[in-house]
Parts: C-alpha cells; sequence; structure tokens
C-alpha cells in the first residue's frame, strides 16, 4: 500500500514538473519575463486552485534553491565585494524601510479587520519568509493559516507586478555585473558543486532557515570573492532552478485558498499593491543618494523574497549583487528583529492599558 501511494505521488510530482517545464517554454514563446519561475508558478498556482492533484518534492525544491543561491554567489568578485562595503549605509536603510511598511501594514491590517489577533497581523505584515513568520506566529499564539495565506500571496503578486512593469517600461540591461567566472570547467564545476552542497548541508545542521539558498550563496561568494575561478554554471542549471521555484511557490496554493477569510485575502492583496508602490517612491529616493539606478533598489526593497527577487534581477540584468546584499542582510535582521519587536510591542500596549 505504501508503495502504491509512493507510486502516485511520484506520478504527480512528474507531472506537475511536466505542467511547468510547458508553462515555461509557452511563456518563453510569448515572451513574458521570467518565463522559467513565472511559468510554473501561475500554471501550478491555477491547477492548485482548480482541484487539479499537484505536488512539489521537497528535495526538488531544495535544489532549485541550490542552483540559485550557487549562481548568485558567482557574482561577487574582489571587486564587488568592495564596491558593496561601501553601500553599508543603504542596506541598513534597506531594513529600516521593511520593518517600517511592515510595521505600518501590521496597523492596517488590525484596523481594517478588527477580528483579527495582533500576532497574527504582525507576522503576516512582516517582510520575511512565508514558513519563518509562520512558525514565529504559532509561537506567539496567532493564526498560521492566514500567516502562510498572506506571504504566499504577497510574493506572488510581487513576483507577477514587478517583472511585468519592469518589462513595459523596458527596464533590463541597465545595471549588468559580469559573473566572477566565465565559461563551464568540467572538474571546476564538480568541485564547485561539492564545495556550495556541503555548505548549504553545514548551514542546515545548524538549524538556520533557508540553508540551500544562503549556505551555496555563501560558499560561491567566498570563492569569488577570494579570487578562486572554479567554474561558472551552465545556463540549463539557471533555468532548472527558476523552474522548481516556481513550482514550490505554485504549490502552496490550494482549491480552498480563495475560500479562506476573502476579506483577509482582499486587505492583504490591496496592502502588497501598495507597499510596492510606496517602495518604489523610497528605492528612487534611495538611489539618488546611493548612486545606484532605482529599478536596481526597487528590487532590493520591494516586499518580495530573496530567491525571486534576486532571480529577477539575474534574468533582467539589473545589479545582481546589489539586489543580492540588499535581501541576505533584510532577511537575517527581519528574521532575528520581528519577534523581539511584537513582544515589545505587547508590553508597551499592556503597560498603557
Amino acid at each position: 500500500m505504501t508503495r502504491r501511494l509512493d507510486g502516485r505521488w511520484l506520478m504527480r510530482v512528474a507531472g506537475t514538473l511536466l505542467l511547468a517545464w510547458l508553462a515555461a517554454l509557452a511563456c518563453e514563446r510569448l515572451g513574458t519575463p521570467l518565463p522559467w519561475m513565472i511559468g510554473p508558478l501561475l500554471a501550478t498556482a491555477i491547477g492548485c486552485v482548480a482541484g487539479v492533484r499537484l505536488a512539489a518534492a521537497g528535495p526538488l525544491r531544495n535544489a532549485g534553491q541550490w542552483a540559485i543561491g550557487t549562481s548568485l554567489g558567482l557574482y561577487f568578485s574582489p571587486q564587488v565585494l568592495g564596491l558593496l562595503v561601501a553601500l553599508a549605509p543603504a542596506l541598513l536603510a534597506g531594513v529600516a524601510w521593511a520593518l517600517l511598511i511592515g510595521g505600518v501594514f501590521a496597523g492596517v491590517l488590525r484596523r481594517a479587520l478588527p477580528g483579527v489577533d495582533p500576532a497574527t497581523a504582525h507576522f503576516a505584515a512582516a517582510i520575511g519568509g512565508a514558513s519563518e513568520m509562520a512558525v514565529l506566529a504559532e509561537r506567539h499564539g496567532g493564526r498560521v493559516d492566514l500567516v502562510a495565506a498572506s506571504h504566499s500571496l504577497r510574493v506572488l503578486l510581487v513576483v507577477l507586478v514587478i517583472p511585468f512593469g519592469y518589462q513595459a517600461a523596458g527596464l533590463h540591461g541597465l545595471d549588468t555585473t559580469p559573473l566572477a567566472v566565465q565559461g563551464v570547467q568540467p572538474g571546476g564545476l564538480l568541485l564547485l558543486v561539492l564545495a556550495t552542497v556541503a555548505g548549504s548541508l553545514a548551514v542546515w545542521r545548524t538549524g538556520l532557515p533557508n540553508p540551500w539558498v544562503l549556505g551555496s550563496l555563501f560558499v560561491a561568494a567566498a570563492l569569488s570573492g577570494s579570487g578562486v575561478q572554479l567554474s561558472a554554471l551552465p545556463p540549463e542549471v539557471s533555468h532548472v532552478g527558476q523552474l522548481l521555484i516556481g513550482v514550490a511557490l505554485g504549490t502552496r496554493f490550494n482549491r480552498s485558498f480563495l475560500h479562506t477569510a476573502p476579506r483577509w485575502l482582499a486587505a492583504v492583496a490591496l496592502g502588497t499593491l501598495a507597499m510596492i508602490a510606496a517602495s518604489a517612491v523610497f528605492a528612487w529616493l534611495l538611489a539618488q543618494a546611493a548612486g545606484l539606478h532605482w529599478a536596481t533598489v526597487l528590487l532590493g526593497t520591494s516586499p518580495g523574497g530573496i530567491a525571486e527577487m534576486c532571480i529577477t534581477a539575474k534574468v533582467l540584468q539589473l545589479g545582481v549583487p546589489v539586489v543580492t546584499a540588499f535581501h541576505v542582510v533584510r532577511y537575517v535582521a527581519v528574521l532575528l528583529l520581528t519577534g523581539p519587536l511584537f513582544r515589545r510591542q505587547q508590553r508597551r500596549l499592556a503597560a498603557a492599558a
């Protein structure tokens, strides 16, 4: 019985990958932005909401995150690392902005939906990873289902709105950064794979979140930043990584998604669009001060996820190391500060009461 169920599940995974691949090819043919991520994301999300039995495998999602983390790390040449040091104030400003709009959005959710408890609103509005915020919400008595739905919908909207908006405005190839290493070397590629996988496993063993992105990213960046040029990744690896991440995002949705707290989903959707618009204004102001292109800064400060926004920067050639640095610094800061900020807020409210 178990083998048969396993076989059925494997067939569902295989069917999901086939659907995702066909969707990627269709989007590529149509000329949509990020076809290898947006095509699988939309196809699987629509299929799951329609009740099609699709499935994503955890190891494949990890492989996709590893591919993206490694490909991003290869941009961090010694010259790029030197430039990023000078951007430290801008990176800290990005952290402050993420905490600010997350806090404002949480307040809006509490006022617009009076029945929502503070923990649910706070962790649903935080600009952090979906799984990490859901765990924190559960720890503080919030509703995990609403928090997870909020982050899934937020990432979906950001992944669709910004790339399509950039394509319509012709914003691509404006802030290119060459890879620290050019060309695929079979022996070097094998060493690169072994080193980055080892790095991801080491981060995973520590219990830190997102190990397959961060571990491979840190190892590849350390090698590139030290001048060690093992090999570039074949373009097909990046395509497969985007496809697997698109599938992982799309299969978060299910048939009951649209029927779960429709007012909550509507408020999250409107709030996400407002955060994108506000982030565009903030990005323009910060870009003037930091001497960067505003389109690059928007990718780094938008309310999107680290993998999705860095993929967008890579495909559209918009300052990959800068966008990656913004998101890595923000990711760590939000993960460390969101819980303590919520507890401090609750203590202050209790004292005032």
